[in-house]
Order: structure tokens, then C-alpha cells, then sequence
């Protein structure tokens, strides 16, 4: 169940955040969701404690552990020098 949250933040970070979400075509409510998730989430699997940067820019989603991102780029230049 969804419910409403009032902030008050700083202007300018809140411009910086919607652009931020726009670029990623996600809503600013679920930015700020998955990063509140992540601070309250134990993950007992994990001994490192992940940085406040990192996790905020979470967006929810996740990379496949054999993505290959050496061929992606490679692919990339390929096609944009044709």
C-alpha cells in the first residue's frame, strides 16, 4: 500500500533528483523508496557496508552477474564509427 510523504529538501538537490529521475525514466518516489528500502534492509550475507553514494543512487534495478560490459562497449564504438 502507497502513501504520501511530505519533504523538505533543499531546491536544488530536488531539481538535480527530478532531472535524475527523468533521465532514468524512473519516479522520484520510487528513488527515494528503494534508497529508504536499502537503509533498512539487513543483508546478513554482506560484511561491507555499501557507502551513502552508492546507495543513492540506487534505482531498484540489477545487473546480470555475466554481463559483459567490455563487449557492450566495444559493440557501441563498432556501430557508432560506421
Amino acid at each position: 500500500m502507497d502513501t504520501k510523504l511530505t519533504l523538505k529538501l533543499n531546491q536544488e538537490i530536488i531539481e538535480k533528483a527530478k532531472k535524475y529521475a527523468s533521465d532514468k525514466k524512473i519516479s522520484l518516489s520510487r528513488i527515494v523508496e528503494f534508497y529508504l528500502q536499502a537503509l533498512t534492509t539487513e543483508n546478513k550475507k554482506d560484511d561491507f557496508e555499501i557507502s551513502p553514494f552508492v546507495k543513492s543512487i540506487s534505482t531498484g534495478t540489477s545487473i546480470p552477474a555475466d554481463l559483459d560490459h567490455k563487449k557492450g562497449y566495444s559493440d557501441y564504438l563498432l556501430e557508432k564509427h560506421k
